[in-house]
């Protein structure tokens, strides 16, 4: 009988002992999946602008050209182009060519979302977020051609002119060889 009860509780015992083992390693594992405020420090910033903001970004002393993308989280094609505007914003730099990333997205996401997307594509590019409360005067401030599709990508030269305009998700190599334009013809 003792042997009988022995059997029964040995593997009781053993579970018992197993799980108790377990139960730390999960704790720690729920620790260390809530954001620290080193990584919530660490999001790049991005800055609400309004339509005069916007004018003032686009009307600039600099004679570097001007690369600028309108984009959304929510949008796939801006998503899906973005690693290579981040890939074009570091190939030229910021001695070369000025770069501005507009997210049209909510203004509850400028916290959020849009810096956590900024900081999955490495991006280092100055970001802002547009807010108005009526986009169409700040889609004709940028050009009266546009409708507001996303993604948008526009290049302004040296003197404030657009000399490349995309609608849609861009061909990479078709926008470098327009920065190529400008880049040498500035130097």
């Amino acid at each position: 009988m003792r042997l009988l009860r022995a059997l029964f509780l040995v593997p009781i015992a053993l579970g018992l002992l197993l799980t108790s083992f377990a139960a730390p390693a999960q704790t720690q594992k729920r620790r260390a999946a809530k954001p620290s405020s080193a990584v919530r420090a660490s999001l790049p910033a991005v800055t609400q602008i309004d339509t005069d903001a916007l004018k003032a970004l686009l009307k600039r002393e600099s004679q570097r050209p001007l690369l600028v993308n309108f984009w959304a989280t929510w949008c796939d094609p801006c998503r899906d182009e973005f690693p290579d505007l981040v890939k074009i914003d570091q190939q030229y730099g910021h001695a070369r060519l000025d770069f501005a990333a507009i997210s049209l997205d909510d203004l509850k996401d400028i916290k959020t979302e849009v810096p956590k997307f900024l900081q999955q594509m490495n991006a280092t590019m100055p970001a802002y977020l547009l807010n108005v409360p009526d986009p169409e005067p700040a889609i004709t401030a940028v050009d009266p051609k546009w409708q507001g599709d996303l993604p948008a990508t526009f290049l302004y030269n040296g003197k404030g002119e657009v000399v490349y305009k995309h609608f849609g998700r861009l061909n990479a190599n078709e926008l470098r060889a327009a920065i190529e334009k400008l880049v040498g013809s500035t130097q």
